[in-house]
């Protein structure tokens, strides 16, 4: 009997082996097999499969997949004072890449947690920063790492109140979480992209967003 597959993991699940083995939308797919190699808090896959080349021949492949679920960020925004709200925040596996301490800045984020992705976000908001936002902007929806991990991120961003404000930390203390705002003119935040201060792919995609077609777009 093995945990996750033929009983209850950690979290519950069971027949974390059945995932994606019934894929039908590609044709020259074919799954032959998906063992589940990790499922300690998420999912750590690796699929066995035939697959067709453009010149019509067949080829067995294999392929480890990370499966976290899904999640959503959102770049909260003051066109008045023409400022962003971010986080900081310690990420390890950063830190261990060559971060010089592992501390980044980002939009706030986070999984979807069965929730749909504008209740999960308006969740993450006030979790992560305090402000309780409306309804969401959508922005849009990427697959961050498409090679290894199945995770598709949500895209939104919504306005923010500064005289709002609730205080600097935040976070969910009973998930180790120490999460500080730091709010930022928008120009310095892009500047901060290029120099390399701010180095989170989330962050940067909609920070740029918001320079071209969003809020701090040119004319807006």
């Amino acid at each position: 009997m093995t945990a996750g597959i033929d009983t209850p993991d950690r979290r519950g699940r069971t027949g974390l082996d059945r995932h994606g083995r019934d894929l039908t939308g590609n044709p020259g797919v074919r799954i032959h097999d998906v063992e589940v190699l990790s499922c300690d808090w998420y999912v750590l896959r690796k699929t066995t499969f035939d697959y067709r080349h453009g010149d019509g021949h067949w080829s067995r492949e294999q392929r480890e997949t990370y499966d976290r679920g899904d999640g959503a960020t959102v770049l909260l925004h003051n066109t008045d004072r023409r400022t962003v709200l971010l986080v900081r925040q310690f990420r390890l596996p950063a830190y261990v890449n060559g971060h010089p301490d592992g501390m980044l800045l980002e939009t706030a984020a986070g999984l979807l947690d069965g929730e749909s992705p504008e209740e999960a976000i308006r969740r993450e908001a006030e979790e992560e920063t305090g402000y309780s936002i409306g309804v969401p902007e959508r922005v849009f929806e990427v697959y961050m790492s498409p090679g290894s991990v199945t995770e598709r991120l949500h895209f939104f961003a919504a306005p923010y109140d500064p005289a709002r404000s609730p205080g600097s930390a935040h976070g969910v203390a009973a998930e180790g979480e120490d999460i500080t705002t730091v709010e930022l003119p928008f120009a310095e935040a892009l500047a901060m992209v290029r120099d390399g201060r701010i180095a989170d792919a989330k962050t940067v995609m909609l920070l740029q967003w918001a320079a071209l077609d969003g809020p701090f777009r040119p004319g807006a």
